[in-house]
């Protein structure tokens, strides 16, 4: 048996009639249906809702606790129910910043379909911390937005946060690397390579980077910093240095994308909003599509795939 609102609209009206008879009169039940219906919740609840006397029913303490909860949650079923339908707002504009992030086109797309009263303004920032200082100022009402493990995101109270996923982060390497034939690539048998490494983003990186190279035990030397994901993978196939990505990443022709042995790195995607301006139904419905896309993205690349399988079947054993 699960509590259902039928059952705290029963304990409301033995409270309000003061006699199980009545309530089930007004309820359209029989006394003994209803009085074994009483027996079956508080049994679920674990304790006695009313004292029996020889004049009706009287509520315990934790009757009355119990009973003011369901009068609660049916007057705030009863409001949804009778919640009426909102035409859209026409030219409601929604000024959403975005890092370089897989997610936004098909968010777009979902969010035209779902929220047609919504006109969304796209700015593409590349840094999380500009991002952060844009939303702050209200220059953008959201984000899409990273941080790491040990370097959560720090903003003001005008601005809620919420996470959208947490994933490892993989490497891009030429299909001629000479560990391409491995299924995990130990970051420390990459201190010879040259990489290509994203400028700073204010949120943490590439420190998070450099402090797992060093637990890795080296400092890479050969470093170019770049973050344009087309020319990158261009160069990255004809064998000029490695790069960390995002493992929703489609490889282009002569890339490969590796998890990292022992996950020594992992990014949070998050989605950035300031309450003032958006309204919780939008910020609620950014995060589910949000979300959607992403483990969409996610299961759609066969080395994320690969990556959960043997996760899930070492943590098994």
């Amino acid at each position: 048996m699960e509590l259902e609102l039928r059952h705290l609209r029963v304990l409301c009206a033995i409270a309000d009639s003061g006699s199980v008879g009545r309530a089930a009169a007004a309820l359209g039940y029989t006394q003994p249906a209803l009085s074994t219906q009483l027996r079956r919740i508080e049994k679920l609840l674990g304790e006695g809702l009313f004292l029996r006397g020889s004049t009706g029913v009287e509520l315990t303490a934790y009757g009355v606790e119990t009973v003011s909860r369901a009068r609660d949650v049916l007057a705030r079923a009863d409001a949804l129910a009778r919640r009426p339908h909102e035409a859209p707002t026409p030219g409601r504009t929604l000024r959403l910043g975005a890092t370089n992030t897989p997610v936004l086109p098909s968010l777009l797309d979902r969010l035209r379909e779902g929220r047609p009263d919504l006109t969304v303004s796209v700015s593409g920032v590349y840094a999380t911390g500009e991002l952060l200082a844009l939303v702050e100022s209200g220059a953008l009402d959201a984000a899409l937005a990273v941080d790491y493990p040990g370097l959560p995101l720090r903003h003001s109270p005008a601005l809620a946060h919420r996470a959208i996923n947490t994933v490892p982060v993989f490497v891009a390497m030429p299909a001629a690397h000479p560990l391409a034939h491995r299924v995990e690539v130990p970051l420390e048998e990459l201190s010879e390579d040259r990489w290509f490494v994203a400028a700073d983003d204010g949120a943490g990186w590439p420190g998070a980077f450099y402090d797992a190279c060093e637990a890795a035990g080296f400092h890479p030397t050969g470093v170019h910093e770049f973050h344009l994901l087309e020319q990158l993978q261009s160069m990255i196939a004809l064998g000029l240095g490695v790069t960390l990505v995002q493992p929703t990443l489609r490889p282009a022709d002569g890339v490969l994308v590796k998890p990292l042995a022992g996950d020594p790195l992992w990014q949070r995607h998050l989605l950035l909003w300031r309450r003032d301006t958006v309204e919780p139904p939008v910020a609620e419905a950014l995060h589910h599509h949000a979300v959607r896309v992403h483990r969409h993205l996610l299961a759609q690349a066969p080395h994320m795939r690969n990556w959960v399988t043997r996760a899930y079947t070492t943590h098994a054993r």
